[in-house]
């Protein structure tokens, strides 16, 4: 017998809506034929995807990053505005192909706006100049009579976009990315950019470009742009073939946001920063099958993926007093949750705990504590192709588990990962009140084995099933099945 012991008194911090974000990026058909597909039938007036934009409604998404991604480190967003029959086809050598400049800056915000969607624009940090990226926050947010500004102005956009959230650049310590530095370079280029968009426009928050959030680049860099930005990006991906290598490597997240708030801390008190830096966690995801270009990243998930993409949902919960931004990669066909054809589209196993995590945890973490027995697993069972070794953080619970409440404290929400290949564990869920339970319902995320993946023929292998369980207890005992994500929201008298 398991538990998960719960008091409403520990509140662990206030849950910031934009940790459910998406990405996109010009890549294979993310963009193109994704989100934006022009004289489709399924595609409204302005060439946006119909199907797909109620997809990504469902999903309740607060913010969207974009254009990259290693798209951006060779993207000059100038080439993306005005009359579209006069922007310049440009060869694209982060995914080697040829970008239209169909879908630009003035393309993206009208998605948002239509959307409800907040957007986020991650400069060109590689061939990029500081210059390009000034212009570019005046041209979205200027008010005044100067020339970007008046251009936005012709160009159809009377009113600023008034673009809150700025990147500094994509994975700049990668030697994949155009214009890779070493993290004393990039302080120095950074502390420029950042300067200079500042100046621009003073409302602006700048993200400072992380690595995992325990390298050695994380302890040069957030100290040197401690003053300057406001959220420090950490990037981070998973995946293997192995089931419980693929389900339990997302510890390293919670590893990652403890590791980089220790230095973030650090550099505060050291440097007297008075403004908070939060963490954005603007990349994350399962990702291991399609890495190469040639393949598009067009990954399909099973439901072991969907697990290890909850535990990741988890970990920000957990740490929601430091991670306030954070951007699944991406929304749409490229290592994504939907999927599309020219005649439709299908939800990706990783769809469901996503639109449960946004649709019912509440805005305030509570620090539970799980009680159940932990799954053996050593260095040499470690399976990942990535090389982040993760045995020593743990030993690891059967459970996974986060919870949160409303304002009130009447609603409570808990989220429970099984990652138990074969076991189901019935877990008793004790509060330290006398609270009633008036209502109670689980909403369950599984299929017939963690292989199980959905497609065009069979789009509910994987699926949410919705129980109401039995009310009027002070306590409530719930078997949680093998291989599973459960929410369980309850109502409290």
């Amino acid at each position: 017998m398991a538990s998960i012991n719960i008091d409403l008194a520990r509140k662990s911090g206030s849950i910031d809506r934009n940790i459910y974000g998406g990405f996109i990026e010009q890549l294979g058909r993310c963009v193109y034929g994704g989100i934006y597909e022009e004289n489709s039938p399924l595609s409204d007036e302005h060439g946006y995807r119909k199907d797909v934009m109620a997809a990504v409604r469902d999903l309740r998404t607060p913010l969207l990053r974009w254009p990259g991604g290693n798209f951006v480190s060779g993207y000059h967003w100038t080439d993306g505005i005005g009359p579209v029959e006069n922007r310049p086809p440009q060869m694209e050598l982060a995914w080697h192909s040829t970008e239209s400049n169909r879908f630009g800056t003035d393309e993206f915000m009208d998605y948002c706006r239509t959307m409800n969607v907040e957007p986020y624009i991650c400069v060109n940090m590689g061939t990029g100049t500081m210059d390009e990226a000034r212009t570019w926050v005046e041209y979205c947010n200027g008010t005044g009579n100067t020339y970007w500004a008046n251009l936005r102005r012709k160009n159809g956009h009377e009113e600023p976009y008034n673009v809150k959230y700025w990147g500094l650049g994509n994975e700049v310590y990668g030697t994949w990315q155009i214009g890779a530095m070493t993290p004393e370079d990039y302080v120095k280029k950074a502390t420029e950019f950042a300067k200079i968009m500042k100046w621009t426009d003073p409302s602006i928050k700048l993200v400072g470009c992380g690595d995992t959030g325990w390298k050695d680049w994380d302890d040069i860099v957030i100290p040197g742009l401690a003053q300057y930005i406001d959220y420090y990006s950490l990037h981070l991906y998973t995946g293997s073939d192995d089931y419980y290598s693929n389900v339990l490597a997302p510890a390293l997240a919670d590893f990652a946001l403890e590791s980089s708030r220790a230095i973030i801390d650090r550099a505060r008190y050291n440097q007297k920063i008075e403004h908070p830096i939060y963490i954005a966690y603007d990349e994350w995801n399962v990702w291991y099958r399609k890495r190469a270009a040639e393949t598009a990243l067009e990954e399909r998930y099973n439901l072991s993926d969907a697990l290890a993409v909850s535990s990741f949902l988890n970990s920000f919960i957990r740490h929601s007093d430091t991670v306030k931004l954070a951007n699944l990669a991406q929304m749409v066909n490229v290592i994504a949750p939907i999927f599309t054809s020219p005649e439709g589209l299908f939800l990706q196993t990783i769809y469901h705990p996503l639109r449960l995590f946004a649709e019912h945890m509440q805005d305030i973490a509570l620090d539970i504590h799980v009680e159940s027995e932990s799954l053996p697993f050593t260095q040499e069972q470690d399976k990942s192709p990535y090389g982040f070794p993760f045995a020593s953080l743990g030993p690891f619970k059967i459970l996974d588990a986060s919870a949160t409440c409303d304002a009130s404290g009447k609603t409570v929400t808990i989220a429970v990962v099984n990652r138990h290949r074969e076991q189901d564990l019935s877990t008793t869920l004790k509060f330290a009140d006398n609270v009633t339970i008036e209502s109670a319902y689980a909403y369950e995320v599984n299929g017939d084995n963690p292989n199980s993946e959905n497609d065009f023929e069979q789009p509910n292998e994987v699926s949410i099933q919705e129980h109401h369980l039995h009310s009027g207890e002070q306590d409530i005992t719930y078997t949680f099945p093998a291989h599973s994500l459960t929410l369980l929201r309850l109502q409290l008298a």
